[in-house]
């Protein structure tokens, strides 16, 4: 299971917006065979060499590495200070002497037997944990990243290719006194798409509200998201998951939030979001995300309507249902029936694999599975 649990390290980059393509993955991947795969350090500077393309990726991968691997003995601490080892020496140093690990390396679990339990971890249900893995669990969703799918926007930006540019192309002619000079062109600007997160915070979705709420504080890092949770009543918590520490932030969602465990009225609660804040504005052309497993105490009718309300002012409709993943699931609950045909992905999100899918999905590259995805298009 080593480099299987090497690729669940990789995903787990990705899903923390480290942009770990098929190539890199693949150099880390020969990188550690020719190093020590049970040596923290030798993965670590494999990992950091190859999967890192620019200098943002650093921070994000100090992070990953701590949760996945553990904290304790990483080379995470001296790796700050030391300079950045050739690899090629590293590898005649290997082939020219017998290696030789430093005490606290002795001392420590293997990398690959961590990264086996990690790789575990991901795919195990967030209502099966215990304790301890929880708590590696909430490390884990504390590096995950949830930017939008980039739009084009009116505005334009000086580019190498698209349109002549005839504003910046006339005033270099000037500055040049008339003289033939390059053509200036530009191109639309991008930017990232607003998210709105919807999390059931019902007493049906007690054992995943508190994973699927560290999820929403890792997605409310962006400048471009909001976040409310659902029950009995709407709340707006955009301010209360702001804070950096993910713990501060549960708690001060805890003291904001009033309907904790309580029941669920989803049609009804989507209508005041779509009255109060979607139809100004926050809905139209994002990529709204519904985390529920769809159990309704009112007319599911009235969240069918209001679901189809949402489908057309949003660019993206996402539901993830936790008890999608459970042997023999079908969506037979009134209000998950009355939901779907507005549904653009109906996803996952009962364990840490899921939810990365479910980032991938958000930023507009998800893997398409039958088991983990299922899209409806219209």
């Amino acid at each position: 299971m080593g480099m299987a649990a090497f690729l669940g390290f990789a995903r787990a980059l990705r899903a923390a917006g480290v942009d770990a393509s098929a190539e890199r993955v693949h150099a880390f991947l020969r990188a550690v065979d020719v190093l020590r795969p049970g040596v923290r350090r030798d993965v670590y500077w494999a990992g950091r060499l190859t999967l890192c393309g620019d200098r943002d990726d650093l921070e994000r991968y100090e992070r990953v590495f701590a949760a996945y691997f553990g904290s304790g003995g990483t080379a995470a601490g001296p790796a700050r200070t030391a300079p950045p080892p050739r690899l090629g020496l590293v590898v005649r140093d290997a082939r020219s002497r017998p290696r030789t690990s430093a005490p606290d390396e002795d001392r420590a679990p293997p990398a690959a037997t961590l990264a086996s339990s990690a790789e575990v971890l991901r795919h195990r249900d967030v209502a099966d944990l215990d304790a301890a893995e929880r708590a590696q669990l909430h490390r884990l969703l504390a590096a995950f990243t949830l930017p939008g799918q980039a739009r084009r926007t009116a505005r334009r930006r000086p580019a190498r290719r698209g349109d002549v540019d005839p504003h910046r192309t006339v005033r270099e002619l000037l500055r040049h006194g008339g003289e033939p000079a390059l053509l200036r062109r530009h191109a639309r600007a991008e930017r990232p798409r607003r998210v709105v997160l919807l999390v059931d915070v019902s007493g049906s979705m007690a054992p995943y509200a508190d994973a699927l709420l560290r999820f929403a504080h890792a997605a409310a890092r962006g400048a471009r998201t909001e976040v409310f949770t659902i029950g009995t009543r709407l709340t707006r918590v955009t301010r209360e998951l702001s804070h950096r520490d993910p713990d501060r932030a549960m708690a001060e969602v805890a003291a904001a939030v009033p309907d904790w465990r309580g029941g669920t009225r989803l049609g009804e609660l989507l209508r005041e979001f779509l009255d109060r804040w979607g139809q100004r504005g926050m809905a139209r052309g994002a990529v709204v995300l519904l985390l529920s497993d769809g159990w309704e105490r009112d007319d599911p009718q009235l969240l069918g309507a209001q679901m189809r309300r949402l489908h057309r002012l949003a660019h993206q409709v996402i539901w993830a249902n936790p008890r999608k993943a459970r042997p023999g699931y079908a969506p037979l609950a009134a209000g998950m029936a009355a939901a779907l045909p507005s549904v653009d992905a109906f996803v996952e999100g009962h364990s840490l694999a899921a939810l990365e899918r479910l980032a991938a999905v958000v930023r507009g590259h998800g893997e398409r599975s039958g088991s983990c995805e299922t899209s409806f298009r219209h």
